[in-house]
């Protein structure tokens, strides 16, 4: 399946290809005409689409699809013009493995990874709450993503970011041997435990909405609730127990973020700085590989600034524009 990917697309970029719907719904414009409103990707980011044709019916959510558009700005950020679709027949034989976008490592060794560092740690009381907290929220955990969109959206994003803060912390622990490792630890596995019960994400790792709960409540706080709810069930008390709330619901850092509490003890706060840290860094990345070298790129909203794409010495590198892929012939 030769296609320009999500990633390389630039202004003007024409675009013909398969892409899995992240999102689609049919929506009403300011004079009263219906359009299509989507979410489109492939395993190397996804981009905002419109088609102002209000008869065709919106696609199915995680299913796949096959446009033909343009690549415009808008508000500083690259949207697809739709101008045709179609769902794939038999003859296009498409793999939809090609198109999801997927966490880079098994989620099977990603949790034993975490289950392992479990098994290592001292302190019994966090090692009964975590093994609890991981059968609490069942098969959802190996293929959630972090997040509907912005930091491992991706199938098994959620153990993907969980993994990486934990071996980050690891990295810091023999810098600051004063930190109680296992706390620390303890904190980077719990801390996003209850996006299980944040939104609702069907096996390829598409959101689809927030849960009731996770409108309400967020996950933040339901996660206080699931650490108190481990414990309970383990028969755990005391500190330990506390700490980790604590944890969990201060590691957005301010109140602006959500945490109604700012980090109050040093595993705290690192836990903040390393999961404010993974979190950035996973964005970047996916900036970095949709921006050529020595340009800039759109405004990124969360950020609330523009990155730039180093050369890194290769001074020759001029901002390439991506193959459009050369396409031909009808949907």
């Amino acid at each position: 399946m030769q296609q320009p990917t999500v990633a390389s697309l630039t202004r003007d970029t024409r675009f013909e290809g398969f892409l899995l719907v992240r999102t689609a719904e049919q929506r009403t414009s300011s004079n009263g005409g219906k359009y299509l409103d989507m979410t489109l990707c492939d395993t190397t980011g996804d981009i905002n689409c419109k088609m102002w044709d209000g008869t065709v019916p919106p696609p199915r959510q995680g299913g796949i699809v096959k446009v033909r558009g343009t690549v415009q700005e808008y508000n500083g950020r690259l949207q697809m013009r739709i101008e045709r679709l179609r769902l794939p027949g038999p003859e296009d034989q498409v793999d939809p493995a090609q198109l999801m976008p997927c966490a880079p490592e098994k989620p099977e060794d990603m949790l034993r990874e975490i289950n392992r560092t479990i098994d290592r740690m001292k302190a019994p009381e966090l090692q009964l709450i975590l093994r609890e907290m991981i059968q609490m929220c069942g098969d959802k955990l190996m293929y959630y993503p972090a997040a509907q969109r912005v930091h491992h959206a991706e199938r098994s994003g959620l153990l993907h970011h969980t993994l990486s803060v934990l071996r980050a912390a690891e990295s810091v622990l023999p810098l600051y041997p004063f930190l109680n490792g296992d706390l620390l630890r303890a904190g980077a596995i719990a801390h996003d435990l209850s996006k299980t019960m944040e939104f609702l994400s069907d096996e390829a790792g598409n959101v689809s909405d927030y849960s009731m709960e996770g409108q309400l409540l967020g996950h933040l706080v339901h996660g206080v609730t699931q650490v108190k709810e481990a414990a309970r069930r383990a028969h755990v008390e005391g500190e330990y127990v506390l700490l980790l709330c604590h944890m969990v619901i201060s590691h957005h850092g301010e109140p602006e973020y959500g945490s109604p509490r700012p980090p109050m003890f040093p595993e705290a706060e690192m836990l903040h700085l390393l999961d404010d840290m993974d979190a950035k860094m996973n964005e970047m990345e996916g900036i970095m590989r949709r921006t050529p070298a020595g340009a800039f790129s759109e405004k990124i909203w969360t950020l609330d600034r523009r990155m730039y794409h180093p050369r890194y010495g290769n001074e020759d590198a001029a901002p390439a524009r991506p193959d459009d892929g050369g396409y031909s012939g009808l949907l």
